[in-house]
């Protein structure tokens, strides 16, 4: 299959597998252990259905939705994933340009290949940071506030990262990061030929030794993070990070602040005291723990806990555009989507990215008309009815509808 036959996100994943070695799709495409909760982020969309609005005028509709007072073109974010340039070389330079484009938000990830300012300089939109606290207080600091003088408007702060999960597809692939230059690489490279020869070319320009992630470049010129930066970002991200580490980082980080993570409804009232500004629900896309609910099951949960106090988002399982308005609808005020992208990028590079959004926007589109809704205002509980009773503390075959509209 190629790009312009795809018509879902699950085609775009088609065309990345055929293109990408097998070692590097199951790096991105894998989760922990058994995989359980993988699965279930995707099975629990499956489980919701829908209870249109009927006789609705929706001759006009508009998609658009605000996250922190912004106003986005639609209610779907880039998350960080780390690895990009696995899929693409130059990533997520491609991920801040098009996202600006699209009219919505990337997320750039401290595991990543490009500097916070690098990033930045590649794009028009609007930009967040999704940050591993190093465990140095003073380095944290530093890297704070470069990603505020480098324009980032919101911080995500991940929490669910002490130690790396446990992801056999990488041990049984020989797979790790740092990744190097090994026989087995190579030999896995020669059944993809031309993305052996684009990562080959693009990593004869990396220098294998450089400045500490800590320490911005002086060099207006986009340029490849050294691979001891990458090294120290991922020693950060298995750094335990702790209610005082939010604390340090709430006192440090002047703007919306975002904890990433979040699984409990009973942690949310110190998580708002502590002045977080929103929450993401997130299982890391069962990369961690294998054997944690979905995401979308718990998200009723958090959203009745946080009680408009602050935002809430959701990633995992999302590969529709009618999971997104499933999303809305449960309480999130936008969702973030990971795998997707990775997918797109792999299967082609900018138009792979271009045609994600379109996919992802006409289904909404779509969707809002089927459903009654001209607005994401229009989009609430009583739209949806849960069928699975193990996938929420939900009685099966009853509305999820609450008095009112819930938060988006």
């Amino acid at each position: 299959m190629k790009l312009d036959k795809a018509l879902n996100i699950d085609d775009l994943r088609t065309v990345a597998r055929h293109r990408l070695p097998r070692m590097v799709f199951d790096a991105l495409d894998g989760g922990a252990d058994d995989e359980r909760s993988l699965r279930a982020n995707r099975l629990a969309y499956d489980s919701i259905t829908f209870r249109p609005r009927a006789l609705v005028d929706v001759s006009e509709r508009d998609q658009s939705t605000t996250v922190f007072g912004e106003t986005i073109s639609m209610p779907v974010m880039l998350s960080p994933t780390g690895s990009g340039r696995l899929a693409c070389p130059g990533a997520e330079l491609l991920l801040a340009r098009e996202s600006g484009k699209a009219g919505t938000i990337y997320a750039h990830g401290s595991v990543a290949s490009y500097s916070a300012e690098d990033v930045a300089a590649a794009s028009d939109g609007s930009l967040w940071y999704q940050l591993y606290l190093p465990p140095d207080r003073l380095k944290a600091r530093k890297l704070i506030e470069r990603v505020q003088a480098a324009g980032y408007r919101a911080l995500v702060l991940t929490i669910d990262t002490p130690v790396r999960g446990n992801r056999e597809r990488d041990a049984r692939n020989q797979f790790s990061l740092p990744y190097t230059i090994s026989p087995h690489l190579i030999a896995q490279g020669m059944s993809r030929p031309a993305w052996s020869a684009q990562f080959l070319r693009a990593n004869a320009r990396l220098p294998r030794w450089g400045k500490s992630a800590g320490t911005p470049r002086k060099s207006s010129k986009p340029a490849q993070l050294s691979l001891r930066e990458v090294e120290s970002s991922l020693i950060a991200a298995r750094w335990p990070a702790t209610w005082e580490d939010v604390e340090f980082v709430r006192e440090v980080w002047q703007g919306p602040l975002l904890l990433k993570g979040i699984m409990r409804p009973d942690e949310c009232d110190r998580i708002v005291s502590m002045g977080v500004d929103g929450i993401v629900v997130s299982n890391h896309g069962g990369r961690q723990l294998d054997g944690v609910p979905a995401t979308i099951a718990v998200l009723p949960e958090i959203v009745d806990a946080v009680d408009k106090r602050a935002e809430v988002f959701v990633d995992g399982g999302i590969r529709r555009g009618t999971d997104v308005v499933k999303a809305l609808a449960l309480g999130a005020r936008a969702c973030f989507v990971g795998r997707p992208y990775i997918y797109a990028l792999a299967a082609g590079r900018g138009p792979g990215l271009v045609k994600m959004f379109e996919m992802f926007r006409t289904e909404i589109d779509r969707a809002m008309a089927l459903l009654g809704c001209q607005t994401i205002a229009d989009i609430d509980r009583s739209l949806v009815t849960h069928s699975c009773p193990t996938c929420s503390t939900t009685p099966a075959s009853t509305t999820l509808s609450g008095a009112g509209s819930s938060e988006r």
